[in-house]
Order: C-alpha cells, then sequence, then structure tokens
C-alpha cells in the first residue's frame, strides 16, 4: 500500500490526494463506494486529521469524492470524474 513519503517536499495533503486518486482511477476504489475513514487515513499515512481533511477537500473540489454528513466520503460517479 502506497503512503506518504515523509521526506518529500511535495505537501502531505497533496501526496494523500494523488494516492487516492491513482486508486479511484485504477479501480481499487470502485464509484459510490467508501473510501477510507478519516482515523484510518491517519494511521495508513502518519499524518493529522486536517492534512487528511485538506487531501479530501482537494478530491472533492476536483470531483473525485462527495462527502455525506455523517455517513462518509465516498468515490463520485464516473461522469463526474475530471477528464483527462
Amino acid at each position: 500500500m502506497e503512503t506518504v513519503d515523509h521526506f518529500d517536499p511535495t505537501p502531505k495533503h497533496v501526496q494523500i490526494a494523488n494516492i487516492v486518486r491513482g486508486q479511484i482511477q485504477a479501480g481499487e476504489l470502485e464509484p459510490l463506494t467508501t473510501i477510507p475513514s478519516e482515523t484510518r487515513m491517519e494511521q495508513i499515512h502518519g499524518v493529522a486529521r486536517d492534512t487528511v481533511r485538506k487531501a479530501m477537500r482537494l478530491l472533492a473540489g476536483e470531483g473525485w469524492v462527495f462527502t455525506i454528513a455523517g455517513r462518509g466520503t465516498f468515490v463520485s460517479p464516473r461522469e463526474r470524474w475530471p477528464e483527462g
């Protein structure tokens, strides 16, 4: 499993967003399925919760994920994914 490289100068939230985006594009995370919880992502990547939240906001802004309060963050339907 790919995780954040703490020695890479790329901001950690960008690294997490890149990892999750790659998992979506590779089909490892299917549309309308939940992604790991903030707590689980903190554990996986060894980062603070705010870092995970920034990554999810970045992905949501690009159209890759959406959040339902109290339920979690989900992979967006394919038609909402960015072109390219």
